[in-house]
């Protein structure tokens, strides 16, 4: 994986963008609970990814759904940004939507970016 792609070098810049992230996604439903886990990246490259299984699991009649960040190793605005919206639509639609166990690296992120007590965690301690 190349996180410092610079324009001129090895492709476009379409191509750069997709090589910046890697994100793995597993999604499993337990009765009225879907569970969404990440592991990786989530960032310009991946937030559409997480975006699209979200959607999914809200199209479904769950009245829970939870997003473990226990393996996440990073996450950028477009990440942060993709979480706040999902939990607006959460809280428009009646899904609870959790996240659970962020790791302390994107705890922190979220924390300067100002967002951490507006997000529906559990488990951060």
């Amino acid at each position: 994986m190349t996180k410092n792609a610079s324009p001129g070098r090895g492709g476009t810049r379409a191509e750069q963008i997709s090589k910046l992230g890697e994100l793995s996604v597993r999604s499993r439903r337990e009765g009225d609970v879907h569970t969404i886990g990440l592991a990786g990246e989530v960032d310009i490259a991946t937030a559409a990814q997480v975006e699209q299984e979200l959607l999914r699991a809200e199209a479904t009649d769950v009245t829970a759904i939870v997003l473990d960040l226990g393996e996440l190793s990073f996450i950028d605005s477009t990440g942060i940004r993709m979480l706040v919206m999902a939990d607006a639509r959460s809280r428009a639609n009646g899904c609870r939507l959790t996240l659970r166990r962020p790791p302390q690296s994107v705890l922190r992120v979220l924390r300067l970016a100002g967002v951490e007590k507006l997000l529906p965690f559990a488990d951060t301690g």
